[in-house]
């Protein structure tokens, strides 16, 4: 059933966020239906597609074809702040690979210019290719969503200087968990190895590895505050 009219995998906060701002459209090109792909084996021969494949991508039509939301998001950027909004379609395209194991199939994710493709691991992983491999962003579809609605929520919230939309800010991740309260926590359905997020009252953080193939990828971080303080 699609996540619109089943949200109940996601959390409280999820499914607000999606009550507001989500809504279904039919999906903008006409797919190849999975049954039908032939791909190729490590022979070189078109065959069809593994029944893997099949499963998780026609799964992934199934619950999130043609969702549609936007993201709110705050920075502070030379002392002035920004508010924006991040369109993302959950359309299938017809891109799929062979990765080092399983497979991983494409759909149109943010709606900007991007070098990045957007990929579902047949584990369930959501991630990006850039001119390599697999690169795990979330654990799955709804840690995504989830990421998505802390995000949509704290951009009312106070973004603290030093934040960037997509910047790495050297030495400043371990200044401000050194200084952060002791209720400050983690937010175990929007995080994973690659992204995490911790809040309290007054703070949220969200620490995230870089969308490069460079390795240790760079962490990145961005920080809102409720008291003021930036």
């Amino acid at each position: 059933m699609h996540v619109l009219e089943d949200p109940g995998s996601l959390s409280p906060r999820a499914q607000a966020f999606l009550k507001r701002t989500g809504r279904r459209s039919p999906e903008g090109t006409i797919r190849l239906s999975t049954d039908y792909h032939r791909i190729l084996d490590p022979s070189g021969r078109r065959v069809p597609a593994p029944m893997e494949l099949v499963v998780r991508r026609e799964g992934f039509a199934a619950r999130f074809g043609g969702l549609r939301y936007e993201v709110r998001r705050s920075v502070r950027l030379a002392g002035e702040r920004y508010d924006t909004s991040r369109h993302w379609d959950f359309d299938l395209d017809d891109w799929v690979r062979r990765e080092s194991r399983g497979w991983s199939f494409g759909w149109l994710g943010e709606r900007v210019s991007s070098p990045v493709r957007y990929l579902v691991h047949t584990d369930g992983r959501f991630g990006i290719m850039l001119d390599g491999p697999f690169l795990e962003v979330s654990p799955s579809i709804d840690h995504m969503i989830e990421s998505h609605a802390l995000m949509d929520e704290v951009a009312s919230w106070n973004p603290m200087a030093g934040s960037a939309l997509e910047g790495w800010v050297p030495n400043y991740v371990d200044e401000v968990l050194h200084n952060a309260t002791d209720d400050l926590r983690i937010v175990p359905e929007a995080s994973g190895p690659y992204e995490r997020w911790l809040r309290s009252d007054t703070m949220t953080i969200r620490l995230f590895s870089g969308w490069t193939g460079s390795q240790p990828r760079p962490t990145g971080v961005m920080i809102w505050t409720q008291d003021g303080m930036t």
